[in-house]
């Protein structure tokens, strides 16, 4: 297990429910039971608070930690983008060109492939709320 993902997935600062959250999205990974639940506060398309929580495995808990601190103070729109490239990402000729997202590289390498749907359920459950 890399000590990298572990890490981070440790960092459960926005692994909360919030009470008075303006969106949610909910999702399960059918391969692997994951299930992931986001609760945003959004105001004039902008995400202000983010929460998440649920049952799913170290790479699930890493992403959604990471796309949690990415996105609070960022524009829906450049959020739904970044859930759009997502799936590119471990594409080693498609780069993570935004410095802002740079955090993501530590999921987003080639040995961690096997858990590609683990690590981009975060993303999905995300850009059904962003997408709206």
């Amino acid at each position: 297990m890399d000590l990298e993902i572990i890490n981070i997935a440790s960092n459960t600062d926005n692994n909360r429910n919030i009470k008075d959250h303006t969106h949610y999205s909910k999702l399960k990974n059918p391969l692997c039971g994951d299930e992931l639940q986001i609760e945003l506060i959004i105001r004039n398309n902008k995400i202000v608070d983010f929460g998440y929580h649920g049952k799913s495995c170290v790479f699930c808990q890493a992403s959604a930690s990471l796309l949690s601190k990415i996105s609070i103070n960022n524009q829906k729109e450049k959020i739904y983008h970044l859930c759009e490239e997502a799936n590119f990402y471990f594409d080693e000729n498609i780069k993570i060109k935004e410095k802002k997202w740079a955090l993501l590289k530590k999921l987003f390498k080639k040995r961690h492939f096997a858990r590609k749907d683990c690590i981009l359920l975060p993303f999905k459950t995300l850009k059904k709320i962003v997408s709206k």
